[in-house]
């Protein structure tokens, strides 16, 4: 067993209130997410409020896409909190943040996503570190967000 964190920033030119309604809904999520185009035939189930605390997304998908569920914990102007849970391709839970720190170019916004490596998972980690397998999606992913609040 192991614990991992694997953190991205990246600065957008715009303010923490609009970056903030693109991450507490995961609604808004088709729109910059890395792992959307993963499968076309996606199903989504979304559940409790809109967004912010108790919004719940559901997923199941093709083999890349995987199964799992996110849900907000945490809400707060410059900080969102979620609990992350894969069924598949394996059982794990990871939390994630994002936080928004206004800065002089606009929001300073990091990725952040910890856990702990388990059974088969605790092995392939330390041969497979996690930071190399999704820190390329955490990049494509504020990316995306960067382009989608910085147009208007």
């Amino acid at each position: 067993m192991g614990d991992f964190e694997v953190t991205r920033r990246t600065t957008i030119a715009a303010e923490p209130a609009r970056i903030h309604g693109f991450i507490d809904n995961f609604r808004q999520w088709r729109l910059w997410s890395p792992w959307e185009d993963a499968d076309p035939q996606l199903a989504r189930t979304y559940t409790g409020p809109e967004s912010g605390v108790g919004a719940r997304y559901t997923w199941r998908g093709n083999r890349k896409a995987g199964a799992g569920a996110m849900e907000i914990k945490a809400d707060a102007e410059r900080e969102i909190g979620i609990e992350l849970a894969f069924e598949k391709p394996f059982k794990a839970t990871n939390f994630v943040t994002f936080g928004l720190t206004p800065t002089t170019g606009g929001t300073e916004v990091t990725w952040k996503m910890t856990g702990t490596h388990s059974g088969l998972m605790g092995v392939l980690g330390k041969v497979f570190p996690i930071d190399n397998l999704i820190g390329k999606d955490f990049d494509k992913g504020l990316a995306r967000l960067k382009t989608i609040a910085e147009s208007a």
